[in-house]
């Protein structure tokens, strides 16, 4: 790993990404399904900019974190569908 890159983990799945990534981005980087809508459909990100709230994830212990405003931090633990 280099200093231009952060170890986080994304459903129980560790993952190396670049220094300044959304976590979004590592979502999909990692392949993560994504959350669950209340109706039971897969959700993602859709604006990239924080309006659509498609992204929510827990995020170290916080839930509904828009993920594409967030970039990912060494040691930050997500879960997409919490």
């Amino acid at each position: 790993m280099s200093a231009s890159t952060v170890r986080i983990t994304i459903d129980g799945r560790k993952l190396a990404v670049m220094s300044g990534t959304s976590v979004a981005a590592a979502i999909a980087q990692a392949g993560a399904p994504g959350r669950l809508s209340c109706s039971g459909q897969r959700r993602a990100p859709v604006c990239g900019m924080g309006v659509c709230f498609e992204c929510r994830a827990n995020v170290d212990g916080c839930p509904q974190q828009r993920t594409c405003q967030l970039p990912a931090a060494e040691g930050m633990v997500v879960l997409t569908d919490d």
